[in-house]
């Protein structure tokens, strides 16, 4: 178990090219690595490696019938793993980088263990230069709390650190979560938009885009 801490430059986190090296070399290993986000610390590794998913499940005591999510760099990252319409287009040019989730078909490159068999992932792209330059250099990461299955969300790397211990091999301390509240979840289906959880983003404020 081994913590980074992130460099802080005009109010913008970043880790330096040794750092992001370690980073990339636990994740393409199928380790488990906690990361700072504008919401909340996640919890993650390499989302097409299953035996890393269910070390990841496992780790956080989360019941697999519960999906994950990935974080992205951009929609072309986003559309390696998921199908994106129109309207999820929109919003992401709207709210992302931001605190928005969208849950979206999947595509078969997503293993169902990630998706808890279902046909659909939820999908983000976070605000916070670390989490973006961590998929930037390694691809697509999961993305759930940084913290044991019903237990509050991690706003500090001490927090995760507390209940997630020696299971994770590397932290990434980027100092308090800025936002700390989860991110909004969104569901596009084919006529309408359903709020899966709320969040830091209004559901007034996706409808008003959708509704343009």
């Amino acid at each position: 178990m081994r913590t980074i801490v992130c460099e802080k430059n005009n109010g913008k986190l970043s880790i330096n090219k040794e750092d992001m090296d370690s980073v990339v070399t636990e994740l393409s290993a199928g380790r488990l690595i906690v990361y700072p986000t504008e919401t909340v610390y996640g919890l993650g590794c390499d989302p097409f490696d299953e035996t890393a998913v269910k070390r990841l499940f496992m780790a956080k005591r989360r019941p697999f019938d519960m999906a994950m999510s990935i974080i992205v760099q951009d929609i072309a990252m986003m559309e390696e793993v998921a199908y994106v319409d129109d309207r999820a287009i929109k919003l992401v040019k709207e709210f992302m980088p931001g605190p928005l989730t969208l849950i979206l078909p999947k595509k078969p490159v997503v293993p169902n263990i990630l998706s808890a068999s279902t046909d659909e992932i939820g999908i983000r792209i976070p605000d916070c230069n670390v989490a973006l330059s961590i998929v930037k250099e390694f691809g697509p990461v999961v993305s759930t709390s940084a913290n044991v299955h019903s237990h509050n969300s991690p706003l500090t790397c001490q927090d995760a650190m507390k209940d997630l211990g020696p299971s994770v091999s590397l932290y990434v301390d980027g100092g308090k979560s800025p936002i700390g509240q989860p991110s909004t979840i969104i569901q596009l289906t084919e006529d309408e938009m359903i709020l899966i959880r709320p969040g830091s983003l209004p559901k007034e404020r996706v409808e008003a885009v959708l509704n343009e």
